[in-house]
């Protein structure tokens, strides 16, 4: 397996990505299209984890903030891999790539059902719960220092 990033839109990288943004998001959640794929797009840097055999498993993107910020968004896992660790994996692998770019901090908006994910991997909860696209939210962060 491997991660791959790009920040080229027209990439197939991307293109992966988007594939898998909208089976999950679009298609098992029902977040309109046209809220899942956003002005930040170009802007971002998309993460696609592939399988041995060139398969995308996962993907993520992170986008930059100001003060050496980062904001981690788009984690989705394809339904048949989840379970088996891949997502933390991509995310690793991403927060390894923030710090090889200085950045010091990343943060996050976690639907409710990814909290505990996102705790196993040392992100902490702030302020209260929100609603995203019709999904409960809570915001989170982890200083990569």
């Amino acid at each position: 397996m491997k991660v791959v990033q790009t920040k080229d839109t027209l990439n197939t990288i991307y293109l992966d990505a988007l594939r898998i943004r909208n089976q999950v998001f679009v298609v098992e959640q029902g977040v309109p299209l046209q809220r899942e794929i956003d002005k930040d797009e170009a802007y971002a840097v998309h993460f696609v984890l592939y399988s041995d055999d060139q398969e995308a498993m996962a993907t993520v993107r992170l986008l930059p903030l100001e003060k050496n910020e980062l904001k981690l968004q788009r984690m989705a896992v394809q339904k048949k891999f989840r379970g088996h660790g891949y997502g933390k994996q991509l995310i690793s692998e991403a927060e390894k790539f923030a710090k090889e770019q200085g950045f010091n901090k990343i943060k996050l908006g976690a639907q409710k059902t990814a909290i505990s994910f996102y705790q196993e991997m040392g992100y902490k909860s702030y302020g209260e719960p929100f609603i995203d696209a019709g999904i409960e939210h809570l915001s989170m962060e982890k200083d990569l220092q």
